[in-house]
């Protein structure tokens, strides 16, 4: 079913949502350029976490940074995903054994929803290569982060990425409003998420 989905979306620019392992996926593809995100549903210290895997089907490359993707609050609040620099440093300072088993456990299981997406140069290969080089336990957190967070990426045909992606929400959920990514492929709208009833934002 997840390949035919992303067949789908490679044909037009339109969102796309779907269920997978539990998560609630968004999908689309402009100048065949194909986003796709998941809100996960933990939070790291202060951040709110999405995860987003981009693939390039485009001729050219493609630039793709965590500081592209803005939440749009449904009270008209814009919030800038925080750089994975920032994030890191944070779980330097702050990080614990705790950290790394609730990122590492809970962006794998997000992986599974997306088997069917083999990053080029994604989180498994960030991951051998951070967590290879890292012998004090005091930054296996900072360690997973990095290899987790969506870093600045060069993308060339035919390449794809996957990473998380943290937005600064005092350890709140997002909440109410919808996701968008803007670079040079374009602007990415995806679909709002909606209050619960009876709940105010």
């Amino acid at each position: 079913m997840w390949s035919v989905l992303w067949a789908v979306a490679l044909a037009g620019a339109q969102v796309i949502e779907f269920e997978s392992n539990g998560l609630k996926y968004q999908t689309l593809t402009k100048s065949s350029v194909t986003v796709m995100f998941a809100n996960l549903p933990t939070h790291i210290h202060e951040y709110a976490i999405i995860q987003v895997a981009v693939s390039n089907g485009a001729a050219g490359p493609v630039v793709v940074r965590p500081e592209d993707f803005v939440f749009e609050r449904a009270d008209g609040v814009s919030l800038k995903a925080t750089p994975a620099s920032n994030v890191v440093g944070e779980l330097i300072n702050k990080g614990n054994r705790s950290d790394v088993i609730k990122l590492v456990s809970t962006y794998e299981m997000a992986l599974f929803g997306m088997s069917r997406l083999h990053p080029t140069n994604g989180y498994e290969s960030r991951r051998q290569q951070f967590l290879a080089e890292v012998s004090s336990a005091k930054l296996k957190a900072a360690a997973a982060a990095s290899a987790i967070a969506m870093v600045q990426t060069k993308l060339a045909a035919g390449q794809s990425t996957d990473g998380a992606v943290f937005f600064s929400t005092e350890g709140k959920p997002l909440g109410p409003g919808r996701i968008v990514m803007r670079n040079s492929a374009g602007e990415y709208r995806f679909n709002a998420e909606e209050p619960e009833p009876g709940k105010k934002f």
